[in-house]
């Protein structure tokens, strides 16, 4: 890999990135709710119908027309981020900052430290910061997804943690 970092500018996600994404998400054509405390999605992790109302247990989807909706959620987020983030980065740094905008919201990754510290050019700790995001649910019934349960992952959002691992595991692969 290059150690060249790209003006994000001129970055979008790669297909490697959405696919990875896709992965990630699994696929569901009916509403489910993914973890406890967290709410309905279906498709490839969307919490919206196409109308931009919130998708409602009941609801069903084609996986056609939930990767469809999945490359226009990330076509639109690509230009949110660009917004957001000022530093040079590598393009799996963004396939990752661009899966957690897809997972929590680009709002959120906008506000993340995984941004700031980015923008300030401490790329490692951009990476660090992944295994900030490790909780679901609100308070009080906030819930630390990194919780063993008898020495063994809980079985209620374990792969929520997993995944800011891989994040964190991948981020630093690519410094």
């Amino acid at each position: 890999m290059s150690n060249a970092r790209i003006m994000v500018a001129a970055l979008s996600l790669s297909a490697t990135g959405l696919v990875a994404m896709a992965v990630h998400e699994s696929y569901t054509d009916q509403a489910v709710i993914p973890v406890k405390g967290d709410v309905p999605t279906y498709g490839f992790g969307m919490t919206t119908r196409p109308d931009g109302s919130p998708v409602q247990l009941g609801d069903r989807t084609t996986p056609v027309e939930a990767l469809q909706r999945t490359l226009a959620y990330t076509q639109k987020a690509d230009a949110q981020i660009k917004r957001c983030v000022s530093a040079p980065l590598h393009q799996a740094e963004y396939d990752l900052m661009a899966d957690f905008g897809y997972q929590y919201g680009t709002g959120a990754l906008c506000a993340s430290s995984m941004v700031s510290r980015a923008n300030a050019g401490d790329y490692v700790g951009s990476c660090e910061a992944y295994t900030e995001y490790r909780f679901v649910g609100k308070k009080p019934n906030r819930y630390d997804c990194s919780t063993l349960i008898d020495g063994k992952p809980n079985r209620r959002c374990w792969g929520v943690w997993t995944r800011s691992q891989g994040r964190r595991a991948k981020c630093l692969e690519a410094q």
